[in-house]
């Protein structure tokens, strides 16, 4: 293999490892980054000369804390740190010469990132940063925010990483459920924002939702049993099944119940089924076991060529017991219009408060939708100019207006 793509195939499949195993022993994330950034430049710059070391991993680990050793020398030297730095250089050779791999410390890593005290908005793009590399300016861009604005978020939260607010390490078992549930939640926020993407043309999402998946499978790969883990993996992989049907070969796009159901992706759903069969095992419902759920019913269509819109609807109610989330609500209106009438489905979403709904593109879009099967065209219309000024999608927009144009 190429010097060059060996590089590139180490930076995808090693980052994250050697990002977390970094920080962990020197208690100081961007420092790791950046000792790997050098790293990886030493290795574009030595490799097409030397050629490619037996154990790239070993030889990018070795270099990164070498780099490190230095910066800390510099900085301590005269603080009388030289039995730290001995120490350090010893740790550093045992690690190179291990035959084994060196530990992976990914999830301590996630689990750090979800810290109560760091702030809720910056937790996905930390650990998407420091476990799958990506740049302040894509993170940036796939969460609409300036990128200047993010480095400085990510800046100021490595920054607290370091502070004696903070041990770094992975927390005590009592604060693992907590911690879990940020993490999932930075994942599917992850997913959820390449899954916006549609068209599949945005270059700041690409990628992401795959990204995502692989966060969920690093997850289990640490924690087989746990529950909500399944149900997010087996939630993503539902949704992933359906990707490439969401537009039709001109580019439109396509919802779900118009389908070609026949080109949904049989292997995805067969292991999110398996997820969601482990998940249940361990008796204790949540937020993304219920979501995948609604998903396996819709998946069911594969197989019976009908949605069972009652089961769904059923589903969504005990979704809405647990997460009331204003998507959850809309979900369920939804389903119960398909299940028992738009009327009953509208009379749900009317019950909603309107400071809640008023920049919530997908109630206006249900709202729209109801309202036109009610044979209320005025306020239809009115309601598809309000779903297509909030919306983001061009193909969606174009769904939209071409639905509008029905009224």
């Amino acid at each position: 293999m190429h010097a060059q793509q060996m590089i590139e195939q180490t930076a995808r499949d090693s980052y994250g490892r050697l990002v977390a195993f970094l920080a962990m022993r020197w208690r100081d994330l961007a420092a790791a980054e950046d000792a790997l950034a050098d790293a990886f430049l030493a290795a574009l710059e030595s490799w097409p000369v030397t050629g490619v070391p037996d154990k790239p991993e070993a030889w990018l680990l070795t270099a990164a804390q070498r780099r490190l050793i230095d910066g800390t020398r510099h900085a301590r030297v005269h603080a009388g740190a030289e039995q730290t730095l001995i120490a350090m250089a010893n740790t550093t050779q045992q690690w190179s010469e291990l035959e084994a791999s060196f530990p992976d410390e990914r999830l301590k890593m996630l689990f750090i990132c979800a810290h109560p005290e760091i702030d809720p908005a910056v937790r996905t793009p930390l650990m998407l940063q420091s476990v799958l590399g990506l740049d302040a300016a894509r993170i940036a861009s796939a969460f609409v925010v300036k990128p200047a604005t993010m480095g400085q978020r990510l800046t100021r939260a490595k920054a607290k990483l370091k502070s004696d607010a903070i041990i770094f390490d992975m927390p005590g078992k009592d604060e693992w459920p907590e911690r879990l549930k940020s993490v999932l939640e930075a994942v599917y926020a992850a997913y959820g924002s390449g899954w916006d993407d549609v068209v599949g043309v945005d270059p700041r999402r690409k990628g992401l939702a795959e990204e995502a998946i692989f966060m969920g499978r690093l997850i289990l790969q640490f924690m087989p049993g746990e529950s909500e883990a399944l149900g997010l993996m087996a939630l993503m992989l539902h949704c992933e099944a359906r990707r490439h049907v969401r537009r039709n070969e001109a580019g439109d796009y396509v919802p779900i119940t118009e389908q070609d159901y026949s080109r949904w992706s049989i292997p995805m759903i067969e292991e999110a089924e398996h997820c969601l069969r482990v998940a249940a095992q361990g008796n204790r419902i949540g937020r993304f076991q219920l979501e995948a759920a609604i998903q396996s019913v819709h998946a069911q269509r594969a197989w019976t060529g009908r949605t069972e819109w009652e089961a769904i609807a059923l589903l969504y109610e005990g979704l809405v017991g647990i997460a009331p989330t204003i998507g959850a609500i809309v979900g369920r209106a939804a389903a119960v219009a398909e299940a028992r009438g738009a009327e009953v489905g509208m009379a749900l979403l009317e019950e909603m408060p309107t400071e809640a709904v008023k920049s919530y593109q997908p109630y206006w879009a249900l709202s729209a939708h109801l309202l036109k099967r009610m044979k209320r065209f005025e306020e239809a219309r009115t309601a598809y100019s309000r779903s297509i000024g909030l919306c983001m999608d061009p193909s969606i927009r174009v769904y939209l207006e071409k639905q509008a144009g029905e009224c």
